[in-house]
């Protein structure tokens, strides 16, 4: 069955991103020191770097909030996991949320022209895999799944798995897609057990 295309049921991310252009020959990164204060970003790179490496889940959180994160109860922030080292301050993690191993957290966006940022929102008990990137003004719902390895540049519905590069809805996490994927596993079981007779 293809992964389903929620297209039609989210807000497109790129709405709620801040969008800021750029002067110069050259890209937008290359402005970087008059776009955030480097004293700001070399702080938090130093936080960041203590974030990925401690293996206190208690300590993380609180390096996260002295960020600017807002970061809930019971948050389990994974072993080189980063958040974003631009601005930390526009990411959200609802209570009891998993950010998987060396995930990241992306809130802004540097282009040719100009740079864009964007909150990053994880809902409750929402669980990201490991490898999985977020990018810009993406929005996760409660307990929705992020695959590993994923790119996941559209909104996650709640309850919903996505999975891929971009990431795509694989599960949309109701009683009537587990009904039918059960259904399709009693049909395989028969069809094997009928191929061995």
């Amino acid at each position: 069955m293809p992964p389903a295309d929620h297209d039609s049921d989210d807000v497109n991310r790129h709405d709620r991103l801040q969008r800021r252009p750029t002067a110069g020959p050259h890209n937008s990164l290359w402005g970087w020191a008059s776009i955030r204060a480097p004293w700001r970003v070399v702080r938090n790179y130093l936080v960041v770097w203590l974030i990925r490496l401690s293996p206190s889940l208690r300590l993380k959180n609180w390096l996260l909030r002295r960020l600017g994160a807002t970061v809930g109860t019971g948050v389990a922030f994974g072993l080189e996991a980063t958040p974003d080292v631009f601005w930390p301050e526009l990411i959200s993690i609802g209570d009891h949320a998993i950010i998987g191993y060396d995930a990241t957290l992306l809130c802004h966006e540097f282009l040719q022209e100009e740079y864009r940022t964007g909150a990053v929102v994880v809902g409750e008990r929402a669980m990201i895999g490991a490898g999985a990137t977020v990018l810009p003004g993406v929005e996760i719902g409660d307990g929705a799944q992020v695959a590993a390895n994923s790119l996941v540049t559209r909104d996650v519905p709640a309850d919903a798995t996505v999975a891929g590069v971009p990431a795509a809805v694989v599960d949309r996490g109701d009683s009537a897609t587990d009904s039918d994927d059960a259904h399709d596993d009693d049909a395989h079981d028969d069809d094997a057990a009928g191929s061995d007779t």
